[in-house]
């Protein structure tokens, strides 16, 4: 009697391909932010239900969001060097599979947030979703070098879902921590589009440096991060925030202004992807040094 060997049959799903529509890295530090928008708005510790239903919530409309990114963008993705191995352009998620995902957690993150959070929470990041996957991806991005001025509201918005996420209410604070995402959002992307005017003059899109050039988007830059140092000053001088942050915003931000300056009239020195990578952190670190200072005024 001959042997017959049977191997296992595994159904193989790409989930790698699907969490990578959904820029994981981009919504931790989104979602980073709407947790430091829940601690401020909170007296000691967040509730459990927005900690854990809220940020879920988010972070799933978020990368719903994401992924119509990626459905939207396809075709320049196609085109681009940096973008050019997604799983759509490869042909590993098909067009109505990526739909199909963007709509099951973009409808299960808003009913979480409507059901167990508070509905001004949910449509708010609905809000946000419809800005940057329809209103940045399928307009902005193709109609104007401002694009990520106008669009990176959208973007800017975390803080604000976390806040309402623990207040069901908006609150100027909140506000503020919206404006220094926003403020951030053009030095941080101009600097990559300079990294990558290239890719974006091949696929068509009218980034700032390829309709003005890179030294006009350098000095939009090294205006921008004035503007940035200024806004991240903001919750001091309203009494959000004390020294702690006061003195850590003012050292990141005048340290992200020199490389500024120096990507302005250094750039051997300091080339524009340094700037982009800086301005990860320094967000990352404006927004621990606010939950880090809010604590300490808290228990002290």
């Amino acid at each position: 009697m001959d042997k017959v060997n049977a191997a296992p049959i595994a159904l193989a799903f790409p989930w790698r391909d699907y969490l990578e529509m959904t820029k994981p890295k981009v919504v931790a530090l989104m979602l980073l932010t709407a947790l430091v928008g829940m601690c401020l708005a909170s007296e000691s510790w967040v509730p459990l239900n927005a900690l854990i239903f809220g940020m879920v919530g988010i972070g799933l409309m978020a990368g719903s969001a994401a992924a119509i990114n990626h459905l939207l963008d396809r075709r320049i993705d196609t085109i681009m060097a940096r973008t050019n191995n997604r799983p759509l352009p490869k042909g590993r998620v098909k067009a109505p599979q990526a739909l199909a995902f963007a709509t099951i957690i973009g409808v299960l993150g808003f009913a979480m947030l409507y059901l167990w959070v508070n509905p001004l929470t949910a449509w708010l990041t609905f809000a946000s979703l419809i800005g940057y996957a329809v209103i940045y991806t399928g307009f902005l991005k193709r109609a104007t070098p401002q694009n990520i001025v106008i669009g990176g509201l959208a973007g800017a918005m975390p803080p604000l879902l976390g806040w309402t996420s623990v207040t069901g209410d908006f609150h100027g604070y909140g506000l503020l921590l919206v404006i220094i995402i926003f403020t951030w959002t053009p030095p941080h992307f101009w600097a990559l589009a300079i990294a990558r005017k290239a890719d974006y003059a091949k696929a068509g899109l009218p980034m700032l440096p390829v309709t003005h050039g890179d030294e006009y988007t350098k000095t939009q830059i090294l205006l921008y991060s004035f503007l940035l140092m200024v806004a991240c000053l903001l919750p001091v001088l309203v009494g959000m925030s004390g020294p702690l942050y006061l003195l850590g915003a003012t050292i990141l931000g005048g340290w992200f202004l020199v490389r500024a300056w120096q990507l302005k009239y250094q750039p051997d020195r300091y080339p524009p992807m340094k700037l982009f990578l800086l301005s990860i952190w320094q967000l990352m670190g404006l927004f621990v040094l606010l939950l880090v200072d809010h604590y300490l005024m808290v228990w002290l």
